[in-house]
């Protein structure tokens, strides 16, 4: 059964990792009754020398990961659904009110009525904790979203001209000490619709209108806003070296409040592979739009770009580079940051059914704020195992 995919807006989406090496190495799965039942393992050992994110006296520690998945999986020729499960645990020797457990739970169906009449949808809810970039330092950030999303698409595959039509509710809520991060609670809902016209085989251009509503909990926070997009682009499906999306456009911000000052940014979304053999990838990533603003700021207008190279040098040995840069402009208040990311790993696959990665990351985020100038250095070494 393939996997189900939704439509997503942020750049870990765009991101998607490459299809050109998964067809041999996909986990097998149980068959029950009509159900396909997929479980994974990952477990992780690794060194973080700066897990808080701190200018100045920075704590390091061991980390142990144990991250288990259970996907549940049935269909037809014109049905499928997904139910998915998993959680990962952190547990930091040096530290034990860092160590933290992530829960994931997922619901995702693709549905298709005739050739013209296609419906995905999903419901999702996570908790989670964070250690770094926190509201305080001696505590993780812990929250947790419920989202639900939908996108019905109007038109033949084939079709010169395709609709679709998108939403997104995100609810998130915070399970801090006190009031920490009481501010932040948000409900979010998004829609947006999108006209693709075909130019040829393989292209096709898109204009894509966006609304998004953001409510907070806290009235006292004056952060409910209102955000518009209006974007236009293309879109190419896998030729034999290159595929990709781009949208380029403007996003609008205002505020309920006038005691907050409206905002307007250029907006792109860009996501763009190159396969020069079959077992190479070079992808880049970009984004640049308005998010939700937190330690007092109205809002982030935040540009990231992720670039990445994936080989594969023998059937059992592969590599992967990355570089991620971003800048955050945080609005409202004196603070801008500038974040970027090295990553390099090697994977062994003795196996069908195991992987093990040697990886490090480096993070560099030089702010106009001392207190939140950090460097940090992660050492992993990582088992993925499954049937």
């Amino acid at each position: 059964m393939r996997k189900i995919t939704l439509p997503c807006l942020t750049l870990l989406c765009l991101a998607a990792t490459q299809s050109w090496a998964q067809s041999e190495r996909e986990p097998r799965y149980i068959q029950l009754g009509g159900f396909e039942f997929t479980p994974t393992l990952v477990v992780r050992e690794s060194y973080d020398d700066n897990y808080r994110g701190l200018s100045d006296n920075e704590q390091a520690s061991w980390v142990t990961g144990i991250n288990p998945t259970f996907v549940l999986g049935t269909g037809n020729r014109n049905s499928e659904y997904e139910l998915e499960y998993s959680f990962n645990s952190d547990i930091f020797h040096s530290d034990s009110e860092a160590s933290n457990t992530d829960h994931h739970l997922r619901l995702r169906s693709a549905m298709e009525f005739t050739s013209r009449h296609r419906l995905t949808w999903g419901l999702a809810y996570h908790r989670v904790e964070e250690t770094a970039d926190t509201e305080v330092n001696t505590e993780n950030d812990k929250y947790s979203t419920a989202v639900a999303q939908a996108a019905y698409r109007f038109g033949a595959r084939t079709a010169r001209n395709q609709l679709e039509f998108g939403t997104h509710y995100e609810q998130r809520r915070y399970h801090n000490s006190g009031n920490i991060n009481a501010s932040e609670e948000r409900d979010s809902l998004m829609f947006n619709s999108i006209w693709f016209h075909r130019l040829g085989s393989k292209t096709r251009s898109l204009v894509e209108v966006r609304h998004t509503d953001h409510d907070y909990k806290l009235s006292s926070a004056l952060r409910d806003s209102t955000n518009v997009a209006l974007l236009g682009g293309a879109t190419w499906d896998a030729t034999s070296k290159t595929s990709g999306t781009f949208k380029l456009g403007a996003e609008r911000k205002d505020f309920d409040s006038d005691q907050r000052e409206d905002f307007t940014s250029p907006m792109w979304e860009v996501g763009v592979t190159y396969k020069p053999r079959s077992y190479s990838a070079f992808t880049i990533n970009s984004r640049r739009a308005f998010d939700e603003g937190d330690n007092g700021a109205s809002t982030i207008n935040d540009w990231t770009t992720l670039a990445t190279w994936d080989h594969e040098w023998t059937s059992r040995v592969s590599t992967e580079l990355l570089y991620r840069f971003s800048d955050r402009e945080y609005k409202g208040i004196n603070r801008d940051d500038e974040r970027s990311g090295y990553g390099a790993g090697v994977t062994w696959s003795p196996d069908r059914w195991a992987d093990v990665t040697l990886s490090y990351l480096r993070t560099e985020n030089d702010s106009s704020l001392s207190s939140r100038t950090f460097d940090r250095n992660v050492y992993l070494l990582s088992f993925d195992l499954s049937l």
